[in-house]
């Protein structure tokens, strides 16, 4: 299954919360793996809009295994300032998929 989903950084935080992804601690990465997150990537538009995309069997069965993990919650205790309006640990308000092109035309949307 591929997810989607927004939040909001804090246009004055901008610059640091990329730096912050720019070395995403080995352990925190590790975890993410272990607990099912595939091809997870983050964009960031200039108004501070991060778009995230993750593939997963089962996203709620993955953010429960992170959210269980220590390392997750000093990750997030960490990022927790750079969002306005509620973080990760608030949700993620999903996007619905409106169009996927497929990779082989026999696959359905």
């Amino acid at each position: 299954m591929r997810y989607c989903f927004s939040l909001q950084i804090r246009p004055e935080r901008m610059a640091e919360y990329v730096e912050r992804h720019q070395a995403v601690w080995p352990e925190m990465q590790d975890a993410l793996r272990a607990t099912g997150w595939r091809n997870y990537s983050l964009f960031l538009r200039t108004d501070g809009l991060l778009i995230g995309y993750v593939e997963a069997d089962d996203l709620e069965a993955s953010q429960a295994a992170m959210a269980a993990l220590d390392v997750n919650t000093r990750w997030q205790s960490e990022m927790a300032e750079f969002f306005a309006g509620g973080g990760p640990n608030d949700g993620f308000p999903q996007l619905t998929e409106v169009f996927h092109l497929a990779e082989n035309s026999q696959e359905n949307p």
